[in-house]
């Protein structure tokens, strides 16, 4: 008599496994059809010729681009993760509107003869150089991410609205990340821009994006190319690339240096504290205006970020000893990437300045600054932070020489 009573019993078991089994099928089928709408944003992947250039550099390796630094770092870790999505800060995002200086398409109607900087927020530069325009890092999209639905918004919309931007001799672009090579951005300046200079690799992605080729200029380290009179030369930098779980450090990433006749900018883009500065500046410097990342720091990934002290030191290495240039943060106050409180970069970057004897500029989104007029008082909200001894974020296998430039 048991066999009868315990087939009922089995049934429910089995429709309960089997609604656990549709379920999951149901969770990667959604899975899949998500990343696959997000396919466009991951770019193209190096091929042929391209793929070929980038093995002979002397930074590829077993498949992909190396820091010649070591890296440590925990941010790709699940406890790297799980910090950055429920701690840190409480004020890691603004709570009242930011002070942007709009502007219009008259405010750019001729380009600077001398040198004139304006900064859109983030690491979106307008660099006027000699005549020339310059533009940095162009990301006019919504969100720094694959998807809106995985958030990292922007803190306002952009102070020139992209169809009023003049037209640019060049775009150059630091590396493939998504807060730096936005998908859309690319798309609408395709067509326009005529020259594109990338890091080896990052090619790829704007061919996939309507670039054309011949358009396309992908330097290696201390290559350079020619736009109009002007010098646009790749830098080293301590950083990584990917747009995807599966292509970390399968393109370049470097700095520039923006060279004229009279006048020199350069730019770090992405990057830790590396010796390597002090060449930028033997060969380069000194510059008329710095523009180093100083934001989205932390102890644990100190080797792929400067922060606020070093981004003042990186600036005293390219100068050389030359105290006339100044230093314009970038790469902070547009989206939260990281655990600080969203004015911390700033005011750290102040406090480090003023120790070093180093001049710096905080222009307003949207604001320009010349080597002779800058705006150096603070527009951001008084809040709290936390100073360099409070939280720490200090590359490793440094010299002591890179280290007593720390302030």
């Amino acid at each position: 008599m048991a066999r009868p009573d315990s087939a009922p019993s089995r049934r429910p078991r089995r429709r309960w496994l089997r609604g656990i089994g549709w379920l999951v099928l149901a969770l990667v089928v959604g899975l899949g059809l998500f990343v696959a709408s997000m396919r466009d944003a991951f770019g193209g992947a190096p091929e042929g010729e391209r793929l070929a250039r980038m093995q002979r550099s002397p930074q590829y390796a077993d498949g992909r681009f190396v820091s010649p630094l070591p890296t440590v770092s925990d941010s790709a870790s699940w406890g790297g993760i799980w910090r950055f999505l429920t701690g840190g800060s409480d004020i890691r995002q603004p709570t009242a509107p930011i002070p942007v200086v709009a502007r219009s398409a008259a405010d750019f109607a001729d380009a600077a003869a001398d040198l004139r900087v304006t900064w859109f927020g983030h690491s979106t530069l307008l660099l006027e150089i000699e005549g020339v325009r310059i533009l940095v890092d162009p990301v006019w999209g919504e969100h720094a991410a694959p998807s809106p639905l995985l958030g990292v918004r922007r803190f306002y919309a952009p102070p020139l609205a992209l169809a009023d931007l003049p037209p640019v001799d060049a775009v150059v672009i630091s590396h493939d990340h998504y807060d730096h090579l936005d998908l859309p951005t690319v798309r609408a300046l395709a067509g326009t821009v005529p020259k594109w200079v990338v890091p080896l690799g990052v090619g790829a992605h704007l061919e996939a994006w309507g670039v054309l080729p011949d358009r396309i200029t992908e330097l290696d380290w201390w290559g350079e190319a020619e736009v109009a009179g002007i010098r646009l030369v790749s830098t080293p930098a301590r950083h990584f690339s990917g747009r995807f779980l599966t292509d970390r450090d399968r393109t370049l990433w470097s700095g520039w240096a923006v060279v004229g006749r009279e006048r020199r900018v350069w730019y770090s883009g992405d990057t830790a504290l590396t010796p390597a500065f002090a060449e930028v500046g033997r060969r380069l410097g000194p510059f008329d205006v710095t523009l180093i990342e100083s934001g989205a720091y932390d102890a644990s990934w100190a080797d792929v970020h400067l922060g606020p002290e070093q981004a003042v030191a990186a600036h005293r290495m390219v100068q050389r000893g030359d105290t006339t240039g100044v230093l314009v943060p970038v790469h902070w106050g547009a989206f939260d990437l990281a655990l600080h409180g969203w004015t911390e970069p700033a005011e750290r970057v102040r406090v480090a300045a003023e120790a070093a004897g180093v001049a710096v500029a905080f222009p307003r989104p949207g604001e320009s600054v010349a080597p002779d007029a800058y705006p150096s008082t603070p527009w951001w909200p008084s809040l709290p932070w936390q100073t360099a001894a409070e939280a720490p974020a200090v590359s490793t296998s440094l010299p002591d020489s890179v280290l007593a430039l720390i302030p």
